[in-house]
């Protein structure tokens, strides 16, 4: 009787050795296949076109231009160059002020972008518009990206001269008083290198013509490629 017993207890054993040898194969089996999809889904993300929100006037919209020289295009070859895969959605519209922006930006976020460039502003000073109402409509913009969580880089912009100094000093501040309130990128100003020059702007000397905009491209590419690796960088921490 005890040696049956003992025998009993063997195989309980040996069914019991088998059924954590299979619990630990499963576990190790299930840990492999975990970590391979954690490495291909990150590989994928590093590979993945980016998708970019390009927020603005005609000057995003290529005002004047065929649309393979306007900026989305021309950005997103800068940006091949550094070695940036992008989708950039074209949210420029031709006159647009940044209260127009402000309110079209919930249509323009339904293809999530993962960054944006927001350029507005420039018709408001061409208009004189007041400078608080524009502060007021871009704060309001950065608000709402970065409570979607959206990482932005502003592109600043300079008011036309003839509307005075005390106009331009804070008309000129709104943009990096933003940047710094909302933690956006700040690109100083949007029209660096070409404003002025009648080599890089069409006959009524505000848009940029073809040349103007690769400069313009070249130029702001860099920054776009910080904000997108920074905001890669961030996903990666959590």
């Amino acid at each position: 009787m005890e040696s049956k017993r003992i025998v009993g207890l063997g195989g309980r054993r040996r069914r019991f050795g088998a059924s954590i040898r299979y619990v630990l194969t499963a576990l190790v089996f299930n840990a492999v296949v975990f970590s391979s999809s954690a490495i291909w889904s990150v590989a994928a993300a590093e590979t993945a076109p980016i998708r970019i929100l390009a927020l603005g006037d005609s000057l995003v919209a290529g005002f004047g231009l065929p649309a393979e020289q306007g900026f989305v295009p021309q950005l997103r070859a800068a940006l091949a160059a550094l070695g940036v895969r992008a989708e950039i959605q074209q949210g420029g519209v031709s006159g647009d002020t940044t209260a127009g922006g402000r309110a079209r930006l919930a249509w323009a976020l339904q293809a999530k972008p993962h960054v944006a460039i927001v350029e507005l502003g420039g018709n408001d000073g061409l208009r004189g518009l007041d400078p608080a109402d524009t502060k007021a409509n871009l704060d309001d913009i950065l608000r709402r990206l970065k409570a979607a969580k959206i990482p932005v880089l502003l592109a600043g912009m300079l008011a036309p001269p003839n509307l005075g100094r005390e106009y331009g000093a804070e008309f000129n501040a709104i943009f990096p008083a933003l940047a710094k309130k909302h933690g956006a990128m700040l690109y100083p100003f949007f029209l660096d290198g070409v404003a002025a020059d009648p080599r890089f702007n069409q006959r009524d000397g505000i848009h940029p013509n073809a040349a103007g905009v690769k400069i313009i491209a070249a130029r702001i590419a860099p920054y776009v490629k910080r904000l997108i690796v920074e905001a890669r960088e961030k996903v990666y921490a959590r």
